[in-house]
């Protein structure tokens, strides 16, 4: 066989099981009303963000230059990541190029060998390729299940560390944390909770879901997130104890190796952390534009799971039927989030919508009313 030539096989196999993915370049002024992204709070065009972003790229230039160690770090990210640590209640803050990298700096610097990791289900990607990274035993558990957790916890000897998201990506279920800090606490394990669609609309004022479990600032708990979803930049952030953070500075290999975030990217950041701050409204807001979404399409017939953040997913009968589902919608004017597997733990296609905090009543119309016309 030629070099390479499982590719076809493999190409194949996935046009077979419709689960072809597709690269769709958009426009600057695509006229598709979006609920596809992740921009929470409708911040990623919001002029402030987008001079904050501008003006940094005009004073530090278009690249960090190196990794943070090297000459990558500035007063910029330095400014950032205390206003990040003070606004979500944590001693301290370290900022990496992506959400997926702070996962796998967290992931893997805090579970050394010998060490045991306990994960949900229903994680991440970047969680489960952390764990996967990771020199510690793993154990798998049911989905939000925090006696599965006591479960595996029970027994081992030496460090444990139980990996969540703290808002799932696929369906925008929320996790147990404030139960599965006690369970963790039972057995001196410690807490790492991706908060990557939670902050900026759970918790005071957009906090985040460490806030608003009572857990901010715990010895004991580490929040990841990414400047990317709510904050409408890049980037990632690693939040938690100022021991922990100076861990992470020696020995997690995605912050030692990897260039530092742009300028561009921090100083977006750090506008929209601003504006959310003197605007806290926003975080509710988009809560309550998912509740709506989901009330609305529940009584069109939808089958779709209650939103605990901003995420609303809709189930599709198959794979083929929600792309040819997500297609129509976007014919229709309405761009939504497809996922399929192996994207989705149970197997089950959805329809993944995005309820932003900047959406009208009328836009909510549109978008139910869309949905429901190119249902397959």
């Amino acid at each position: 066989m030629a070099a390479f030539g499982w590719i076809d096989e493999q190409a194949e196999l996935r046009r077979r099981a419709g689960l072809v993915r597709t690269l769709r370049p958009r426009p600057a002024d695509s006229p598709l009303l979006d609920l596809a992204g992740n921009d929470y709070l409708g911040l990623a065009h919001h002029p402030e963000v987008v001079e904050g972003a501008a003006r940094a790229a005009r004073v530090w230039g278009a690249g960090s230059t190196g990794s943070r160690l090297v000459t990558g770090d500035t007063e910029l990210h330095a400014e950032l990541e205390r206003e990040l640590a003070a606004f979500c209640g944590f001693e301290a803050a370290l900022v990496l190029s992506s959400g997926y990298t702070a996962n796998l700096a967290a992931v893997t610097a805090l579970a050394p060998h010998g060490s045991l990791l306990v994960s949900d289900a229903g994680n991440h990607a970047s969680l489960i390729d952390g764990c996967r990274l990771a020199r510690a035993e793993r154990q798998i558990v049911a989905h939000r299940d925090p006696e599965a957790v006591r479960k595996a916890l029970r027994g081992h000897r030496g460090p444990a560390l139980v990996v969540s998201d703290t808002v799932f990506s696929v369906d925008g279920d929320a996790a147990p944390l404030a139960r599965l800090a006690e369970v963790c606490r039972e057995s001196g394990a410690g807490l790492l909770a991706d908060d990557a669609h939670g902050l900026g609309v759970l918790g005071d004022g957009g906090r985040g879901a460490g806030w608003a479990a009572g857990l901010a600032g715990a010895d004991d708990v580490v929040v990841t997130a990414t400047l990317s979803k709510a904050l409408g930049s890049q980037g990632g952030v690693v939040l938690g104890p100022a021991r922990v953070i100076d861990h992470l500075v020696n020995a997690a290999r995605t912050f030692i190796f990897d260039t530092g975030l742009a300028p561009a990217a921090v100083g977006g950041a750090l506008a929209a952390l601003r504006l959310l701050g003197r605007e806290p409204g926003r975080a509710e807001r988009a809560r309550r534009v998912a509740a709506e979404l989901y009330a609305r399409l529940t009584a069109a017939g939808h089958e779709a799971v209650r939103p605990d953040a901003a995420v609303v997913s809709v189930r599709a009968p198959s794979p083929e039927a929600a792309v040819r589902w997500a297609a129509g919608c976007r014919g229709a004017g309405v761009a939504v989030g497809c996922f399929r597997p192996p994207s989705v733990p149970d197997g089950v296609s959805r329809l993944r919508l995005t309820a932003r905090a900047d959406l009208s009543g009328e836009q909510i119309e549109r978008a139910v009313r869309v949905i429901g016309g190119t249902r397959p």
